[in-house]
């Protein structure tokens, strides 16, 4: 199985590095020094404390999965230990490993993972459902005080797609199988998920759900809430199971409590979801818009209107300004295109970027009227180019990141959405809120998600890093950017989950009897308090 670095994203050497332009925009717009600052420390210089699980809770869980399948080797506990936020990089790279989980516990089946939960909640044991590993949000690492010890439930063996119903476009996957490989075996029968978020890579089924993803081509085919048709979880307190019936109403739908709940409540251990034939062709393109005021209307029209594509994303001005430094002047055709763009009036504007799929004939009846609206709209058509090099570079970001923190960058990402009214507000608030915090910063933002009634902001911070406490830099930022989405009403995440980070605003999202609520829940699946401990609600 293929396994992640342990201080960043993917594997060594496999992703694309920083464009030699990005030396002199990190010294132009950051003051950084040009150069490699800081590098990892080796996996052998870590700092690990020994793994310390009762004896009586490790034998129960060699009971349960087989010795084999119990793993306390630096290296799988090591690359168990975070997720891939900010702050968790920062301490991964500095060799801080200390809270690693006692273990990793490798179940084949649902059988498997309720033993492993009876045997915890027996012995107070913590357990942290883990996937891809892909959490930015603090949802992996589990407090160690109160606990006899911490496991990493690793769901990797539950990877099958174990049937498809062709006629009713459905299919039941384990948990554990990375989006890639779910794409690859539904392929063969000319299927496909069409989930794609930025950590497709390496994102597990079992993980979207658990944290309700939303993907980069939700407005055409949904976030992932919207296409799960059952499910099975197994929780301490017993097996939660909803059917597959395309609509019910028979009370609240069950399966809302598990979705999204970040392994708090229990394991997510099979799913049912829509799929869909593989698109024939697929079509991206770009347009400039005269300011991001303008994209904003435009996308809401384009939405309101059903003339949304399915993939739609519009930069800040911002956004837009990094983005086209960073790739250079290009070559004549290029230089002629952003001469000209400058020439109209939007060489200072925003750019949106659309995506179609399906067949030839269906991609151009859904385009033409929704260009249609766009040139009405006051927006200059791009061509293909700028959604063509969007499509290639989509998966870069957290690559990317990689190389920034070795220059001594502090770079982070955060998000939230609110009604098309408040929109841009919210946006100037939020961007305010982390350069007043940072002061020297690059804050660019963009829409990846709309709806009838608001969308998305998805925002991309870059600073240079205070080496004296980058921690406290990042939570300052983070503090300010939170406080200014709750006093308006926005959500405190649209798509990252809540984790532990999120947590301080859990009741201004759900209000006071919410919260209670989810405590409540919790209590109900969950009463030794031993799953994900400090995600969702309190231990009880």
């Amino acid at each position: 199985m293929r396994e992640q670095v342990f201080w960043g994203w993917g594997e060594p050497g496999a992703g694309p590095e920083l464009p030699a332009l990005a030396e002199a925009f990190l010294r132009d717009e950051l003051g950084l020094p040009g150069g490699v600052v800081e590098t990892p420390v080796a996996l052998e210089a870590v700092r690990l404390r020994a793994p310390d699980l009762p004896e009586a809770a490790r034998a129960g869980l060699e009971q349960a999965v087989g010795p084999g399948h119990v793993l306390d080797d630096a290296e799988t506990r090591v690359l168990r230990c975070r997720g891939k936020s900010y702050l968790d990089l920062l301490a991964q790279r500095a060799g801080d490993c200390e809270g690693a989980p006692d273990a990793a516990v490798r179940p084949a089946g649902p059988d498997e993972v309720a033993a492993v939960l009876r045997v915890c909640a027996e012995h107070n044991v913590a357990v942290v459902p883990f996937g891809g590993g892909t959490s930015v949000v603090g949802g992996l690492e589990a407090p160690r005080e109160g606990f006899a010890g911490i496991v990493s439930l690793d769901l990797g063996r539950m990877d099958a797609v174990e049937s498809v119903d062709e006629r009713s476009l459905t299919a039941v996957l384990g948990p554990g199988i990375r989006l890639p490989e779910a794409e690859r075996a539904l392929g063969v029968r000319g299927l496909r998920l069409a989930h794609v978020p930025q950590s497709f890579e390496w994102a597990t089924v079992g993980g979207c759900v658990a944290t309700r993803s939303a993907g980069q081509s939700s407005s055409g085919h949904g976030r992932i809430d919207e296409n799960v048709v059952a499910l099975r979880c197994a929780t301490p307190a017993g097996e939660l199971a909803t059917l597959g019936a395309p609509a019910s109403a028979a009370g609240p739908a069950l399966r809302e409590l598990v979705i999204g709940s970040e392994g708090a409540l229990g394991v997510i251990t099979r799913v049912a979801l829509r799929v869909r034939p593989v698109a024939e062709e697929q079509r991206h393109e770009g347009w400039f818009a005269h300011s991001f005021a303008d994209g904003c209307d435009a996308l809401r029209r384009l939405e309101q209107e059903g003339l949304a594509p399915d993939v739609a994303r519009l930069s800040d001005e911002t956004e837009t300004r990094v983005a086209l430094a960073l790739a250079g002047p290009g070559g004549p055709a290029r230089r002629a295109g952003q001469a000209a763009t400058r020439a109209l009036g939007y060489g200072e504007g925003c750019l949106l970027v659309l995506g179609w799929e399906g067949s030839g004939r269906a991609i151009g009846a859904r385009r033409r009227p929704a260009a249609a609206l766009l040139r009405k709209s006051g927006l200059l058509y791009a061509g293909q180019g700028p959604g063509e090099a969007w499509e290639r570079a989509r998966f870069a970001g957290p690559h990317l990141r990689d190389d920034l923190l070795d220059r001594g960058a502090l770079v982070e990402t955060l998000e939230t959405a609110t009604s098309w009214t408040g929109l841009e507000a919210l946006r100037d608030a939020v961007a305010a809120a982390l350069e007043g915090a940072l002061g020297r910063a690059v804050v660019g933002c963009h829409v990846s998600h709309v709806y009838p009634t608001g969308a998305s902001l998805y925002f991309t911070v870059l600073a240079a890093r205070d080496r004296s406490d980058p921690v406290a830099q990042w939570e300052r930022a983070k503090r300010a950017a939170g406080d200014a989405i709750a006093a308006r009403g926005a959500t405190i995440t649209h798509h990252h989950a809540l984790g532990r980070d999120h947590m301080p605003w859990l009741e201004a999202e759900h209000g006071r009897l919410g919260a209670e609520l989810l405590r409540a829940l919790k209590e109900r699946c969950d009463p030794a308090g031993v799953m994900n401990p400090g995600v969702l609600a309190e231990r009880c």
